[in-house]
């Protein structure tokens, strides 16, 4: 049997040669489920049944090391991992403004923001141009979110916990609660946040304003106005140059396609009339 690439990267000295934070997505034939998913893990399979939650705990390694895809579309191939967006979504979830805070949980919706991309350790992050049905995704996120609090957590504190990520993580696809809500605005606006600042980071050679569309996909007024205010601050940073523009203001083209497709993901987001 010819020698993994590690082996072939190993020196004498027990020295490993090779990027050990690359963790590529699970890539399966046919139908995706997630066993054929699991099988892919070079580390080998999660324990399931167990009382203890180690092996959830080295599944959330994935959330680590698996890229947002948006952003490597654009050759950013170091850009932010899954559990990168979702801290921050945590962080800011905390400065809720006082007139919203007052109405919400703000504890559920720190949690909700750390659980609410999950399923991703296995699917990959599915992006609107991806071609994958929204039904199709839905399916593979919610059997992951099963195999995760069932088959890895169901018998850790007899399955509490993972039927209270789970509960959360429903919560959050569901839309109707004012804590999810919030939290998906809270989502679109950290991608806001990120993109500009990967767009300065590039001194202005890098357009990102496809990104812009999801603003118009904001519903809370109090979410608005962070996205105004981001809006106006990567406006001033264009200022007399010509850049692409999807929130409403629009310059720049993109495909009809690619348009389309972006509407479809976000379907039933927004502000509710």
């Amino acid at each position: 049997m010819s020698p993994s690439p590690i082996e072939n990267d190993a020196k004498p000295n027990g020295v490993v040669e090779t990027d050990l934070g690359i963790v590529p997505v699970p890539k399966v034939e046919g139908t995706w489920t997630v066993d054929k998913a699991v099988e892919t893990i070079s580390t080998g399979k999660y324990a399931e049944g167990s009382n203890s939650p180690i092996g959830y705990f080295h599944l959330l390694e994935r959330l680590k090391t698996t890229k947002r895809e948006g952003w490597t579309r654009f050759a950013i191939n170091r850009g932010e991992s899954i559990s990168d967006h979702m801290y921050r979504m945590s962080m800011m979830t905390m400065l809720a403004p006082a007139s919203l805070a007052e109405k919400i949980d703000v504890n559920r919706c720190i949690r909700m923001a750390l659980i609410h991309d999950m399923a991703e350790s296995l699917v990959g992050d599915i992006t609107p141009v991806d071609n994958v049905p929204k039904t199709e995704k839905n399916r593979r996120e919610a059997s992951t979110m099963d195999y995760i609090t069932k088959r890895l957590l169901g018998n850790v504190d007899g399955g509490k916990q993972g039927e209270q990520i789970r509960a959360i993580w429903q919560e959050y696809e569901d839309s109707k609660t004012l804590e999810s809500l919030f939290v998906h605005d809270i989502d679109k606006i950290e991608l806001l946040l990120q993109m500009v600042e990967y767009e300065k980071r590039a001194k202005g050679k890098l357009d990102l304003g496809e990104f812009t569309f999801v603003k118009t996909k904001v519903g809370l007024d109090e979410m608005r106005a962070w996205a105004d205010e981001i809006i106006k601050e990567r406006e001033e940073f264009w200022a007399g140059k010509e850049h692409v523009r999807r929130d409403g203001g629009d310059e720049g083209v993109i495909t009809q396609e690619k348009e389309q497709m972006q509407e479809a993901y976000y379907a039933g987001h927004g502000r509710k009339e």
